[in-house]
């Protein structure tokens, strides 16, 4: 009897021992497929770094050697002469004064029409628009217009304000036009800046009887200000290159005039003329340049381009550094 139970714990005990190693084996094999496929999974990644790094490097290099050679075609033309001038049928003697004034005024207007109304666009269809399918419908359609062809907001801005409201093709309707244009880059970067606030912020403010408007006005503007801040400089910056809108409402190839000053001697002081005036920008006047055969106007023409991509690259720079600035400055 002894014998047999002896006998049955003997093989109970193999048949464990066997399990435990077959168990092991599955457990290793099972070890080493995973092994195999992250080490596949990482080859994969590399290789994707690697295309992506190439893809990016071929975009850099490419706008570095454009760039490079509208300085190198254009250098002999930054002088304080070609900013002070006004264009003229000898290449020698033609500048740039009508055509950055036009787009510093232009600039002005756009900033003033599209911040405001995008600011607080975003912030109510983010903190007070009820979630319903009205409102998915306005974010799809506002993310819609933030693709749409600038030559649409052209179109729309000739049938709208030139011919519509009678406001003929001046610098008001030029702003009014690069504002829609930037409207939906500037509501879609407030809307991602406030979803960048953690909820835990609004909690707390409302957990010691913050009102709705305090905690908009107080932290959600304020801690969301730099993401704000970088999407209007970069619409700004989109702004400034824009040459279809511009060409389509009627902007001036030739002009050798400035608008009315805003400011008056005279009370109140403040002038609204330049407003109905006519205008070029920078990329008009560079199209005007590249139109003419004689190669001394392409010589002002690349030193055109080069100012108008110098300026771009320095307002996204200036974005990017505020943006880190303002976000390392803010404590959660």
């Amino acid at each position: 009897m002894n014998d047999d139970v002896r006998k049955n714990n003997d093989a109970s005990k193999n048949l464990m021992k066997y399990q435990a190693t077959t168990n092991k084996a599955a457990v290793l094999e099972n070890l080493d497929a995973v092994r195999a496929m992250i080490r596949r999974h990482k080859f994969n990644d590399y290789i994707f770094s690697i295309i992506g790094l190439i893809a990016l490097m071929i975009g850099l290099l490419t706008l570095l050697t454009l760039f490079i050679e509208l300085i190198r075609d254009g250098s002999g033309r930054f002088n304080l002469q070609f900013f002070s001038d006004f264009p003229s049928r000898r290449a020698e003697h033609a500048g740039l004064l009508s055509a950055w004034v036009g787009s510093a005024l232009i600039m002005a207007i756009t900033f003033l029409v599209a911040v405001p109304m995008g600011v607080a666009a975003g912030l109510y269809l983010e903190e007070y628009a009820p979630k319903n399918w009205f409102s998915d419908l306005i974010e799809i359609n506002v993310s819609n217009l933030a693709g749409v062809p600038s030559i649409i907001y052209g179109l729309l801005a000739l049938g709208l304000f030139v011919y519509g409201l009678g406001l003929g093709q001046s610098i008001l309707t030029a702003g009014l036009t690069l504002g829609l244009l930037i409207l939906p880059i500037v509501i879609v970067a407030t809307r991602e800046s406030i979803r960048a606030i953690p909820v835990a912020i609004r909690e707390a403010a409302y957990a010691v009887g913050a009102t709705k408007w305090q905690v908009v006005a107080d932290h959600i503007v304020k801690y969301s200000y730099g993401g704000i801040l970088t999407g209007v400089i970069i619409g700004m910056a989109r702004a400034l290159g824009e040459t279809a809108p511009v060409i389509t409402i009627g902007a001036l190839t030739f002009i050798a005039f400035l608008p009315s000053s805003p400011i008056s001697t005279e009370p109140p002081y403040l002038n609204f003329e330049w407003l109905s005036s006519g205008f070029t920008v920078l990329p008009i006047q560079m199209f005007n340049w590249l139109s003419r055969p004689d190669h001394a106007f392409h010589v002002n023409a690349a030193a055109t381009g080069a100012i108008i991509i110098m300026v771009t690259l320095l307002m996204n720079g200036t974005a990017i550094w505020l943006r880190y600035r303002i976000r390392k400055n803010i404590k959660w």
